[in-house]
């Protein structure tokens, strides 16, 4: 590692003087003698980075590994722990993403996602190279991480000897220890199974502000008091709490413009975004002190409540929304929509004002509305698609699902769903088992069902190659057009690679002419207004997918370029080969034009769709098509990545699902 790349001093605070400094020997001893250890502490009191270390030097690793997992920043917290015991990054430290693996053979401590941790479950069923796993943040109550400590659970029955670290917030970590002791009669006292050990830092008072009036616009009234900060408070940093990448990018707009009107002498602003889809060197840039005369604005996802620390922040601006994903059973539509947020989220989002002296917290909402508000989020079990969690389930041999021990038991329509889901698409029999090997291997696929049924379909259709390349531009987080000022000009570089039949269609060929005419090239990219980051992640994903492919024995011969309309064996141009391959895994989201140009879902007809502005059937005419993303914006439900098809095909390839009415 350059000493460039060293660390960002900011970053750090020297170890001795975090909170968990002083409860090492405690900590340690108790993870000694307790089979289940919940650790309660704030974000920031040193508990993600000092722990796995503490356990490391005590002897842990002997014999195999540690592991931290995290839902969030893994890349993040495995440099910053690298640094600090002055090792590279894949070697004794290392992480382990999605579709990217920083480890080798003398990693001892490895960070990674809960949903990777279950993966590597499908191979090792007992985790058996693992001494220690830590379930970090586990209060958020991602589907992974119940799902992980179900299973955890389970293996603890087989494997005494492991020890399982759960950091939480302090309401529910009694709620984690009741769950680890449920179920075992001859272990009623409960501190046989496990002991909450607190190290609670020391935080400052923070004085919250509400709004007298409810706000209509959060987005302006936010930056307004940016500005009222700014210009009347003291030095310190903010950090405005937002909903998601297109807040965050309006926002970080409205700052530049407004900012243009501060007098010369006044100090400047230096606004920054914060959220999960930008790549770990655009994250770092938020920990960095700000230069001399700055003011540091940083706007972020709910990333920022719990999972990174952020020195120097004196002022939170909350806008009292979370995007939150919900799944509507009825209609089989997923959707990600602003939610008013949990009393316990607004305590969270406050106390980041008080990490290094006493700060304020202004609310974007009345005092009343936040009394209005839930106590806590509604776990994502109980509100998301199950069908990825059933596959991974049922792959890992629990094939009783509604026996399984949930922390909290998601609700029978849901289950109900997913079944009836993964039945038509080939992965489970009439039994509920999976089926082999398509079951098997869309479990195995680090996609989602619906897409991992496309590509392991793909063969059948002739379009592998290109079902491949689909599949890495879909998987992407970060989006591949670059938003440029001039909104004309990104149009005509759109145009370019538009196909008619669709947006699928459409990434193939940005895929494509990125591979072969414009050779990887960054500088290509720019005058294709293309980002350069997202289109190398997709020939790395694509990569990574073809080698699950060749490993379930299935060849890939390479055909760039035949996506336009060349005809193959059978005579059918490749256009339909791919949309007809597309339909038989996304036959559930299907959807029908209507006269104003809106859709209606084909099993649904009363939820309105509207393609989405970014979408290439945004005010085109398509009789029927398929969609694979769906997002709420305010009141309206839009689809992207929309792909016209023919009425036939859906009860071609789901005669289960779909019956044609004569």
């Amino acid at each position: 590692m350059a000493d460039s790349e060293a660390f960002i001093p900011a970053l750090y605070k020297p170890a001795g003087l975090l909170p968990i400094a002083r409860h090492r020997d405690a900590l340690l001893y108790t993870i000694e003698k307790s089979p289940v250890t919940i650790l309660v502490g704030q974000t920031g009191s040193g508990k993600t980075t000092q722990l796995p270390q503490y356990l490391e030097q005590a002897g842990w690793c002997k014999d195999g590994k540690i592991i931290a997992p995290r839902r969030v920043a893994a890349t993040t917290v495995a440099k910053r722990v690298a640094d600090e015991m002055r090792c590279q990054l894949g070697q004794k430290v290392g992480y382990s993403i999605r579709f990217e693996d920083v480890t080798s053979a003398s990693t001892k401590i490895k960070f990674l996602t809960d949903g990777l941790l279950l993966r590597e479950a499908l191979v090792d069923p007992l985790l058996s190279k693992y001494s220690v796993i830590m379930v970090d943040e586990a209060h958020e109550r991602s589907l992974s991480s119940d799902v992980l400590l179900g299973v955890l659970k389970k293996i603890r029955k087989r494997r005494p000897e492991l020890r399982i670290v759960v950091s939480s917030a302090t309401l529910q970590a009694e709620t984690f220890l009741q769950f680890f002791a449920r179920g075992y009669a001859d272990e009623a006292d409960v501190n046989a199974v496990g002991s909450i050990v607190s190290i609670e830092g020391r935080a400052f008072p923070v004085n919250t502000h509400y709004l007298s009036d409810p706000c209509e616009d959060y987005l302006e009234r936010a930056v307004r008091t940016v500005f009222d900060i700014h210009l009347t408070e003291p030095v310190g940093d903010i950090l405005i709490f937002l909903t998601g990448r297109s807040d965050i990018d309006t926002a970080l707009q409205m700052i530049a413009d407004r900012a243009l009107s501060l007098s010369a002498d006044a100090e400047k602003i230096l606004a920054l975004p914060l959220y999960a889809g930008l790549t770990t060197e655009e994250q770092m840039y938020v920990f960095e002190a700000a230069p001399e005369k700055y003011r540091k604005v940083i706007c972020a996802t709910n990333i920022a409540e719990a999972s990174v620390t952020i020195d120097g922040i004196v002022y939170v601006i909350d806008c009292g929304f979370v995007k939150l994903r919900a799944y509507n059973p009825d209609t089989g539509i997923e959707t990600l929509s602003a939610t008013p947020v949990s009393k316990a989220s607004a305590t969270q989002r406050t106390g980041r004002a008080g990490r290094t002296k006493a700060g304020k917290c202004y609310r974007l909402y009345t005092e009343t509305a936040y009394d209005m508000l839930p106590a806590a989020t509604v776990p994502e079990i109980q509100r998301s698609n199950l069908a990825p969690t059933i596959l991974q389930l049922k792959a890992l041999g629990i094939d009783n699902i509604v026996r399984f021990d949930f922390l909290t038991p998601p609700p029978a329509e849901l289950l109900t769903r997913a079944l009836e889901l993964l039945y038509t698409l080939g992965a489970l029999d009439d039994y509920a088992k999976l089926t082999q090997p398509l079951g098997n291997r869309m479990a195995e696929l680090a996609l989602e069902p619906m897409l991992a049924k496309c590509l392991l379909c793909a063969t059948d259709f002739g379009c592998l190659s290109e079902m491949l390349s689909i599949a890495a531009m879909t998987t992407l987080q970060g989006n591949v057009w670059f938003t440029h000022d001039s909104k004309k000009q990104e149009e005509t570089a759109k145009r370019k690679f538009a196909v008619e039949e669709g947006d699928h269609l459409t990434l193939l060929n940005v895929y494509e002419s990125f591979v072969t005419k414009g050779k990887k090239d960054a500088k290509w990219c720019q005058q294709h207004y293309l980002n350069f980051k997202s289109m190398s992640r997709a020939v790395s994903i694509r990569n990574q997918l073809r080698r699950y492919l060749e490993r379930f024995g299935i060849a890939v011969s390479e055909t760039l370029n035949t996506s336009q309309d060349v005809l193959k064996a059978g005579g059918m141009p490749m256009h339909e080969r791919l949309r007809r391959c597309l339909t038989s895994g996304y036959f559930a989201q299907a959807a029908r034009m209507q006269a104003d140009g809106t859709f209606r879902l084909v099993n649904d007809a009363t939820t309105v769709l509207h393609a989405h502005p970014s979408s290439l059937m945004f005010n085109r005419k398509a009789e029927w098509v398929i969609f694979t993303e769906v997002m709420g914006m305010g009141e309206k439900t839009f689809v992207r990545d929309v792909t016209k098809i023919e009425r036939g095909w859906l009860v071609e390839y789901a005669p289960s699902y779909y019956r044609l009415n004569s």
